[in-house]
């Protein structure tokens, strides 16, 4: 019998090892699985690449695992939180400019084109999108049809934590609003996808239409009721 459910956020991220490039849904605040992350924060894994859109909000979470040292690098749109009197905007900063972490600052439609591309089993692709500007600095360029192009490269990830309204045990989801953003093109492009989720319901529950991440690009799921 097929069942993708875990007992806890612990066992969902059991495994994620040493150097990891792990990608965290999340849209500000909407959408962050902070019961995987703090999870991953007790299982110890160190070295990490996190693809995330911001590098962390508020006190829980991301900023935690940035400050304990323990992301080496962070793939983001960006790189402080949409509130600067917030603890980890400190965090991320003072880590930055002390060299204790690298930075790939990525726009956002960038990001998930590549993310995308990854999942998609894709390869380079052109877009407009920072030609001219130091974000294409290194990368390759081409003028075609008078118009200038960036050459950018498909976004894979080792594991992928999204917070998700309801699965079944196959793994199929449901996002409740802006909670989904980046969460089913990281679902694709990781080897290893774990969705955090309020609710899991019988299969046949969700009707297919309602369907927003289909259980092939979902391995593991756990129940995180909303204030647990």
């Amino acid at each position: 019998m097929l069942d993708k459910t875990m007992r806890d956020a612990h066992e969902a991220v059991r495994d994620v090892f040493d150097g990891a490039t792990i990608m965290i849904g999340g849209f500000g605040i909407s959408g962050v699985p902070t019961e995987l992350v703090r999870a991953l924060l007790e299982q110890g894994a160190t070295g990490l690449t996190i693809v995330n859109n911001n590098a962390g909000n508020g006190r829980l979470g991301l900023s935690e695992l940035i400050e304990a040292g323990r992301v080496r690098k962070m793939i983001c749109s960006f790189a402080r939180s949409s509130n600067p009197l917030e603890p980890n905007a400190v965090a991320f900063a003072e880590a930055y400019r002390a060299g204790r972490i690298e930075l790939e600052c990525v726009p956002q439609g960038t990001m998930a084109e590549r993310m995308r591309a990854a999942g998609s089993g894709l390869g380079p692709f052109y877009t407009p999108t920072s030609y001219g500007t130091t974000l294409a600095e290194g990368k390759e360029t081409r003028v075609i049809d008078g118009k200038g192009y960036v050459l950018e490269h498909p976004l894979p990830g080792d594991f992928a934590f999204v917070k998700a309204q309801q699965a079944d045990r196959w793994g199929n989801l449901t996002f409740r609003y802006a909670e989904r953003n980046f969460g089913p093109v990281m679902c694709m492009a990781a080897a290893t996808a774990v969705a955090q989720v309020d609710e899991i319901v019988p299969l046949g529950a969700l009707p297919p239409e309602h369907v927003m991440t289909s259980g092939i690009f979902v391995q593991r799921v756990v129940q995180v009721r909303r204030g647990q």
